[in-house]
């Protein structure tokens, strides 16, 4: 009974994990890594509900550590099939989609991954470009991270790594 009350603690923690993966990648990619307070406070909500879910009556330090442990064990089972599946991490993860390519939005795209038109302004400037007109490319990678490509990075500066000097003056 001992051991079953943890493998039970085990169990919901790594159901909660798995709930809470896909629910993310269901609402939306954006809510990775743009979080307004809202959205703060949405997550520090959820992680206090779900926490009855995992733990049950167990308010013990073991079935803390046990249910932290599941979690971390789930999280590297995750991201080892992540690794070795590319494939599902195009399901789990989702894929890049394009924003703007050559000054012009794609609407479409911003609307299926409920960005605002200020939101996109904002990641724009982010970056240092002050018209979404002078964008060649924005995406919105997989991660929610929005990575900007401007006309100002047309010419690229590459620096040149310089190969030291040999010492030929070999002492014995």
């Amino acid at each position: 009974m001992f051991a079953n009350g943890y493998l039970n603690i085990a169990f919901c923690s790594i159901s909660v994990y798995i709930f809470i993966v896909v629910s993310i990648r269901l609402f939306g990619k954006k809510e990775l890594s743009q979080l307004s307070v809202i959205d703060l406070v949405f997550i520090l909500l959820i992680s206090n509900a779900v926490q009855n879910a995992m733990v049950g009556s167990d308010s013990t330090l073991i079935g803390g550590l046990v249910a932290a442990g599941s979690l971390f064990i789930a999280n590297y089972i995750f991201k080892l099939l992540l690794y070795r599946f590319p494939q599902f991490g195009h399901i789990v993860q989702g894929e890049p989609s394009m924003l703007i390519y050559k000054g012009k939005v794609n609407h479409k795209n911003l609307e299926r991954a409920k960005i605002t038109l200020d939101e996109l302004k904002e990641a724009v400037r982010e970056h240092g470009v002050a018209l979404l007109e002078d964008v060649d490319l924005a995406v919105l990678e997989a991660d929610g991270n929005i990575s900007i490509i401007s006309n100002d990075f047309k010419q690229r500066t590459v620096k040149k790594r310089v190969p030291q000097k040999l010492n030929t003056n070999k002492q014995s």
